[in-house]
Formats: structure tokens, C-alpha cells, sequence
């Protein structure tokens, strides 16, 4: 598994337009909302507690992120969970609304997302590797980090390992 800097550095070369970042501050969090709301309403009983697929996928993604970095882990998983909330919420209002809800939500976060990127001049990164999508949640964690000065040393190696060229063929992060 590569290192967490790695999987950020092809993230990274994909975004490197202040207003495609921008976007994706939007069109992210839109994204992962519009996913969890069909994935809110598959659910289990376990020990008396429901559990929906959207709990146990962010609980698989959330320890994912942890292992990479335990403490921007532990941000991202806290940035989501309102997400995850909304999404249950929205799920609960019946089938309806939340299959509107999530129309407008994924098409809105994608069309953000591409917005972005055609100002960057760069298809997103998840065109070359789909893997790409999960790095998404924690570098704009990090980005935010990096903006108020913390996590310089991260910083720095993200962008040593960053290839800026414009034909840049990301190799996969697995």
C-alpha cells in the first residue's frame, strides 16, 4: 500500500488550480452525501443496534484512513459523520425524496467537479485510477490543514512527490 503522501501526490497533480480545489470543497462533500443516502436504507440488527450499509462503509473507508493517518483519519471520519447524518436523515423521509435528494446532490457535486476541472484544463483523477475517489475526503482534510500552516512536513512531501506535468499518467494507488 503506498503511503499516504504517495496517494496524495497523484491526487495532488490533478489539482492544482485554486479554483478547481475550490470546487471540490463542494463538490465532494455533495458526492459523498448523494452515495450514502441509497446506502442508508440497506440495514441490519446487530446486538440490537441498526447498522446501514452507509455506517459500515464508512466505518470500512473511516479505519482505511486511519491506518493511513491516524490523526487526518480521525478529521476526515469527523467531516463525514455529518454527512452520514444528512444522509439517514434524508433516507428516512421516504424513497421519494431521498432519490431526489440524491439526484440533486450527485449530479450538483459532479457538475462542480467537472466545472473545476475544465478550468484546470485536467480530467479527474479517478479517470485514470477510480481508486482516486477515496483519496479525495482526507486530501481536502489535508488541504485545509495546509492552508491554516499545520502539517507543513506533509505538505512539503506531497509536493516533492507531486509530477506537475500536464500529460501526467498516474500509476495506480493500490
Amino acid at each position: 500500500m503506498k503511503t499516504l503522501a504517495q496517494q496524495m501526490a497523484v491526487y495532488n497533480a490533478y489539482h492544482q488550480n485554486e479554483t478547481n480545489k475550490l470546487t471540490h470543497f463542494v463538490g465532494v462533500p455533495l458526492i459523498i452525501l448523494a452515495i450514502l443516502i441509497p446506502m442508508s436504507w440497506p440495514s441490519a440488527q446487530v446486538g440490537g443496534v441498526t447498522i446501514t450499509a452507509a455506517m459500515a462503509f464508512i466505518g470500512v473507508v473511516g479505519v482505511y484512513y486511519l491506518i493511513l493517518d491516524l490523526p487526518l483519519g480521525a478529521l476526515t471520519i469527523a467531516a463525514i459523520l455529518p454527512l452520514l447524518w444528512a444522509a439517514q436523515l434524508l433516507a428516512s423521509q421516504g424513497t421519494a425524496t431521498g432519490w431526489t435528494a440524491f439526484g440533486i446532490t450527485f449530479i450538483g457535486g459532479w457538475i462542480l467537479q467537472l466545472a473545476g476541472h475544465a478550468v484546470e484544463g485536467r480530467r479527474p483523477a479517478l479517470v485514470d485510477n477510480f481508486f482516486q475517489i477515496f483519496v479525495a475526503p482526507v486530501f481536502l482534510i489535508a488541504e485545509a490543514l495546509f492552508h491554516f500552516g499545520a502539517r507543513g512536513e506533509l505538505k512539503r512531501e506531497v509536493e516533492s512527490l507531486t509530477v506537475k506535468s500536464p500529460r501526467l499518467a498516474a500509476e495506480p494507488s493500490t
